[in-house]
């Protein structure tokens, strides 16, 4: 298969992944043939292995909605962000389905001065505590669960930035 063929590849995959869950599973894919000889262990605790669908994945909003167990989307601004996760959430409940997790991947740069005024970045932004605590905020208050931050970009040292995380953003979130 090519690169035209990757959406169907997805979820090919997505389905091989359930049916290992399966005690000693038979299923043919295009990933290969579980014949039932092989058995994969630990099982999931839940008898289910949790998959979060990132953006995606060359899916159809209905099919993400069904078959993940969560969705990892990208940093939007506010008004669309709010518009994506409240039709996700929409999709999940016209399936019938329980409401599942939303998280969201956020690229930060911490400079040292807290009242600093953002500045774009790449799927994020530079800025100081005081607007990451406004931001992650609003993104909680639009159905955000989780928001996974990244320090690829971040210039200052990452000790000191951990512990600025850790006294001026954390305790208003964590739980």
């Amino acid at each position: 298969m090519g690169f035209e063929e990757r959406g169907e590849r997805f979820r090919d995959s997505v389905d091989y992944i359930r049916a290992m869950a399966e005690d000693y599973p038979r299923r043919q894919t295009a990933h290969g043939t579980l014949s039932g000889g092989i058995d994969m262990l630990p099982k999931p605790a839940s008898g289910r292995l949790p998959l979060l669908i990132t953006g995606g994945s060359q899916q159809s909003p209905d099919w993400v909605a069904r078959n993940g167990d969560g969705w990892m989307t990208y940093p939007r601004d506010a008004a669309t962000q709010g518009r994506v996760v409240g039709e996700y959430r929409r999709r999940i409940a016209e399936a019938g389905l329980p409401d599942k997790p939303v998280m969201q991947s956020l690229y930060i740069d911490l400079v040292a001065q807290a009242d600093a005024a953002p500045r774009p970045i790449h799927l994020g932004f530079r800025s100081g505590t005081d607007h990451l605590r406004r931001y992650l905020t609003e993104v909680r208050d639009l159905g955000i669960n989780h928001v996974a931050l990244n320090l690829r970009f971040n210039g200052a040292d990452i000790e000191d930035t951990m512990r600025r995380l850790a006294d001026k953003i954390l305790p208003e979130f964590h739980s």
